[in-house]
């Protein structure tokens, strides 16, 4: 019965508001974190050609040093969305995760072998797994109805592709190439302090479990049983979503740590065609980050995931069989859809199934077991392979994970409101 009492909070409490123009600056200063987050998270895979002779790393390592954030990130996930159900608190936990993977990236720049740098790769990873099940649900609240999908989608898929995938390896290469890769590390700290500000000034905390909140929300309080991992499991949609979470999270994480190193030793291209067609997953990244699940808002989550994730499986086969650099950006630009299907099975799916109070306990676990498996054990996996076989070998691990997401969203239960009339 303690998970369902309210927390004590200040008795003039107000909830955050829905829509209008605060789901707009809430949508801009959400989409600004979470796309900072994925900028410094990628920022080591495509600095991986300037510190790998340097380090004396091979590709088992390099594998490690993508797959190690994940694990971290899952363990952060699972317990902060939990703690923060528990405690009814976001902002602030929140703000302390900015400052703290901010402060852990910076000193990514200082390292001198392979142990040190898994370190701080490490708690950064800790510290970023926080923001995504502390931000959704601060996004899925203030959302109208008609806009949950595609509002989500563009935190969740379209600022990681923009800032991440578009901007990130433009701008790291070249301060690598201008600077020394270590000061790409060092870069981070500005735009983290800003995102922590803007957050601090513009965000209102939400209960979910004030009377005031559960009120305006139209839900009941959570049944007793209902709330915690045990409580969210009892749900088909969970149970899949997890899996998914496994597989997708294999796609992504094996494409990114390997795409780099696989266009530099296996396709003979230069750092300018790198950074080029590395920005082709970032505009794909933005582009389908918000049309996936701004379609799915309109054909159902179902459909969505089924079709888009079959594309998917394509991407690291391009790779494989496109040499022109221009050919295979305008081929990742059409293929790079996952991200946007991430969007769906990691928090909108999830948030429309279970209750509202335990919506970060159900978004944590999701990303956590999810980036265990596919986003820690799946990469190194990939790299031992790759050193034995070639890296062609983590592309078709890639492109195995992704269909077999398509698989396994058949069967999903249908969420949209639009397909449901809730």
């Amino acid at each position: 019965m303690a998970d369902t009492a309210p927390a004590r909070v200040p008795a003039d409490y107000v909830p955050p508001p829905r829509g209008g123009r605060y789901e707009n600056v809430l949508l801009a200063v959400l989409f600004a974190t979470f796309g900072f987050v994925f900028f410094d998270r990628l920022a080591l895979n495509f600095l991986t050609p300037y510190f790998k002779d340097e380090l004396g790393l091979n590709n088992a390592q390099i594998g490690l040093l993508g797959g190690i954030p994940a694990l971290t990130w899952a363990i952060a996930g699972i317990s902060v969305g939990y703690l923060s159900d528990r405690a009814d608190r976001r902002k602030p936990l929140l703000i302390a995760a900015i400052l703290a993977f901010t402060v852990f990236s910076a000193l990514s720049g200082f390292v001198g072998g392979l142990a040190s740098l898994l370190l701080f790769r490490a708690l950064m990873g800790a510290a970023e797994g926080a923001v995504l099940p502390l931000s959704q649900p601060l996004m899925l609240y203030s959302s109208t109805p008609h806009r949950r999908g595609l509002n989500m989608g563009l935190v969740q898929g379209s600022s990681a592709g923009l800032l991440g995938g578009v901007l990130g390896p433009i701008v790291t290469v070249w301060l690598a190439e201008s600077f020394g890769w270590r000061t790409a590390f060092y870069a981070t700290v500005i735009p983290g302090l800003v995102m922590a500000g803007l957050v601090l000034w513009l965000v209102r905390d939400l209960r979910m479990r004030h009377p005031a909140t559960v009120a305006l929300d139209g839900e009941d309080a959570p049944e007793p049983g209902a709330s915690g991992w045990g409580g969210v499991l009892r749900h088909r949609n969970i149970v899949v979503c997890l899996a998914i979470a496994v597989f997708f999270l294999t796609w992504f994480l094996t494409t990114q740590t390997f795409t780099p190193l696989y266009l530099v030793e296996v396709k003979g291209f230069g750092p300018g065609d790198v950074g080029f067609v590395l920005s082709g997953i970032g505009i794909a990244w933005v582009l389908w980050g918000a049309l996936v699940p701004g379609i799915s808002d309109r054909i159902g989550r179902k459909p969505t995931m089924i079709g888009f994730s079959a594309v998917a499986a394509v991407s690291p086969l391009a790779i494989m069989m496109i040499d022109s650099p221009g050919l295979l950006f305008g081929a990742l630009v059409l293929t790079y859809t996952g991200l946007g299907c991430f969007t769906l099975f990691m928090a909108t799916i999830p948030a429309e199934t279970v209750p509202r109070a335990v919506m970060a306990t159900a978004l944590g676990l999701i990303m956590g077991v999810g980036e265990v498996v596919g986003g820690f054990v799946a990469p190194a996996l990939a790299g031992q392979l790759s050193d034995v076989f070639g890296l062609d070998a983590a592309m078709l691990v890639s492109a195995g994970a992704a269909l077999v997401v398509t698989l396994l969203s058949l069967a999903l239960i249908e969420t949209a409101p639009a397909r449901t009339g809730r």
